[in-house]
């Protein structure tokens, strides 16, 4: 079966979920947590070389000031729950995103789990927190700009790979498989440069409800497609097998 190295994921869904029940919608990002665990589970467990989650947006902070204390206390009791767990099982975690706005204590948290971990290399977790796309291409623009006024770069030397250094999760294969939970079909400015030739797969299912079926549902329909990078069908089945060549 084809595996893909790496998935993004938008889990969206948890506040529909929550309303649903009648419910706050905290109530819902805390289901919502425990469905990370399974996301986890299933990367290790189908040797998925990296897993990177939307979890919060630069837009989420225009949310009510309730639901982001709630959604930072949450944050926080995850970062002290879970990272000794990762750890254990050779999860790599690392965040991208802008930390200025989080809480001194939060950023600790989060240096303190990316310096933990970050020899482990059996999965490399990736936390979008305080992330957006578009934000991503403009600070790697800034710092290909800085370059260029110090004298070292040329403009000429600008190129897709110079660009693509200087993003998030450069270091990383691009995704080959994005999930989006809750019905919504639309990639909402997420890892915009990196997901150019990224398989795209939808589910009605709220990210709370998300189990091994349905992500294995997900790894079947992917293991199906033909992925040609804007050749032909004809080209890439004469390209040789990796595997034997």
């Amino acid at each position: 079966m084809n595996i893909p190295r790496h998935l993004a994921v938008i889990m969206d869904g948890n506040g529909r979920w929550a309303e649903r029940r009648k419910r706050p919608r905290i109530i819902g990002h805390r289901a919502g947590a425990r469905a990370v665990n399974i996301c986890i589970d299933f990367c290790l467990e189908h040797g998925i070389e990296a897993l990177t989650l939307f979890a919060f947006s630069s837009e989420n902070w225009g949310r009510p000031e309730d639901e982001i204390g709630a959604l930072m206390k949450l944050f926080m009791n995850a970062l002290d729950r879970e990272v000794d767990e990762l750890h254990r099982r050779q999860v790599r975690i690392r965040f991208i995103g802008d930390r200025e706005r989080f809480s001194d204590k939060i950023r600790a948290r989060m240096t303190s789990a990316e310096t933990q971990t970050r020899d482990n290399s059996r999965l490399t977790l990736t936390i979008a927190a305080s992330y957006g796309g578009r934000q991503d291409i403009v600070l790697a623009t800034r710092a290909l700009a800085e370059e260029v006024a110090a004298g070292r770069l040329q403009p000429d030397q600008i190129d897709e790979a110079a660009v693509h250094a200087r993003m998030a999760l450069s270091d990383l294969p691009t995704p080959d498989l994005f999930i989006r939970t809750g019905g919504d079909h639309r990639i909402s400015n997420f890892l915009l440069w990196q997901m150019a030739y990224t398989e795209l797969w939808f589910t009605e299912t709220l990210w709370p409800e998300l189990d091994a079926a349905t992500l294995r549902r997900a790894l079947d329909d992917y293991a199906q497609r033909e992925r040609r990078f804007g050749l032909t069908g004809a080209q890439i089945a004469a390209q040789p097998d990796p595997g034997t060549a």
